[in-house]
């Protein structure tokens, strides 16, 4: 049994030791972009670079560095807005100009910050902007009878 049981807690240690990894490489990255003459004039850069790491990182479900079609159908649906097969085929080719199947770190920042509006971009946007605006309601839901019903 404790065998057992010290795999499994080697598990979630493994796991904590592959996303600090995936961390650091994307923080080396981030320093790229602080670094980049191109984004000098970009405003409040280090704050977006950091949020963009975050929502990275929360979507990279293989953690391999790079978001692949399921993560980025799991990412579209989280975000309320789910899309076919072929639309996330598109937004992939669209954010990494049809060269990859999967958007590296460095694709999706640059994604972010250009001044092109990949559709990926503008649900990004979105997303940000309906968590600032409307707070999620807690508890349960309101009591509805059948006349209420569309």
């Amino acid at each position: 049994m404790s065998g057992e049981l010290s795999n499994r807690f080697q598990g979630g240690k493994a796991f904590g030791l592959l996303k600090a990894r995936q961390e650091r490489r994307l923080a080396e990255i981030n320093r790229e972009f602080l670094c980049d003459q191109k984004y000098s004039d970009e405003e409040n850069l280090p704050e977006k670079l950091t949020a963009f790491k975050e929502k990275y990182m929360e979507f990279d479900l293989n953690n391999e560095g790079e978001i692949d079609l399921m993560s980025l159908k799991r990412m579209m649906e989280k975000l309320g807005v789910p899309k076919t097969h072929l639309e996330m085929k598109k937004m992939i080719s669209e954010v990494t100009g049809g060269v990859s199947d999967t958007i590296s770190y460095r694709d999706f920042v640059n994604m972010m910050l250009g001044k092109r509006s990949a559709v990926l971009k503008l649900v990004m946007m979105f997303e940000g902007k309906a968590n600032e605006s409307s707070p999620k309601p807690v508890g349960p839901p309101p009591e509805r009878d059948i006349a209420s019903l569309p």
